[in-house]
């Protein structure tokens, strides 16, 4: 395996780099925002994954090792294969793939070109394990997880109870009252 690759940047399109490493030109397939980041002539670090197939051998590259390590596991999930994992990172950042996942976020999962209702369902029940958490924003405060689970405990699903939460933030204020923001947050989901 080719797990990483850095060289010269010698050529670009919207969907590759060829890299010049010790003479040999190698074409690397890459997001849209690689491709943008590189420019001729510089030199470029790629964390890389080689996918071998019967009648090729391509070598797709990302910024960091989280990015390359979220492509790999996108693949997978039943019927995606290399391209559509790389239009996912493409769509959603490994965090915001993270968020959607754990909040089964179909919506934002269908905006990935090649991914459907079914094929979102499926993602969020076969990466649910394997892809980690999100990390917690910034700001995400004590308030909202005590918020989330007391919602939960009243037997709101997790998608409903983080919709009710993000409804509520613009109202809570610096020091948020656990109590009414609760009470707004039921208010929110029985006008649904």
């Amino acid at each position: 395996m080719i797990a990483s690759i850095t060289g010269t940047v010698v050529a670009l399109t919207p969907a590759s780099v060829v890299l010049e490493v010790g003479g040999i030109g190698i074409a690397v397939s890459v997001t849209p925002q690689v491709a943008v980041a590189a420019r001729a002539g510089d030199r470029l670090a790629l964390h890389t994954s080689l996918i071998v197939r019967e009648d090729s051998l391509t070598l797709y590259g990302f910024l960091d090792g989280d990015q390359r390590d979220i492509f790999e596991a996108v693949q997978t999930v039943t019927g995606i294969g290399p391209r559509t994992a790389l239009a996912v990172l493409a769509t959603l950042s490994p965090d915001g793939l993270r968020r959607a996942i754990a909040s089964e976020d179909v919506a934002s999962l269908t905006r990935v070109p090649g991914i459907g209702t079914k094929g979102a369902q499926r993602m969020i029940i076969e990466l649910r394990d394997r892809i980690g958490q999100a990390p917690r924003d910034e700001g995400d405060g004590d308030w909202q997880v005590l918020l989330r689970e007391a919602l939960g405990s009243l037997g709101w699903s997790d998608r409903d109870a983080e919709s009710a939460v993000a409804a509520v933030v613009p109202s809570a204020g610096p020091e948020p009252d656990l109590s009414t923001l609760l009470r707004a947050a039921l208010q929110h989901l029985d006008r649904r």
